[in-house]
């Protein structure tokens, strides 16, 4: 498994790509695909089919994957105030 520069848990800031600036926190890392998943970042629409908690199906809003590459670490609030 490769060594990434961020992991779980992270506030990062995404430096390329339509969501360019956008910060938030990383949801998981996808370690195989080399990808991530940033909180409230490259939202994608997901068409759910009928299920019991949605009888008649759903269109769901969720966030999908950027590249490893593309985002970095926030810089700490405190750490740039000192």
């Amino acid at each position: 498994m490769p060594k990434f520069h961020v992991k779980k848990g992270d506030e990062v800031v995404v430096l390329a790509g339509k969501e360019k600036g956008k910060h938030g926190k990383i949801i998981a890392v996808l370690s195989k695909k080399s990808r991530v998943i940033v909180e409230g970042v490259q939202m994608i629409k997901r068409h759910t089919a009928k299920s019991r908690e949605n009888p008649q199906g759903a269109i769901v809003e969720r966030e999908g994957t950027i590249h490893i590459s593309n985002v970095k670490k926030a810089a700490a609030p405190e750490a740039a105030a000192a």
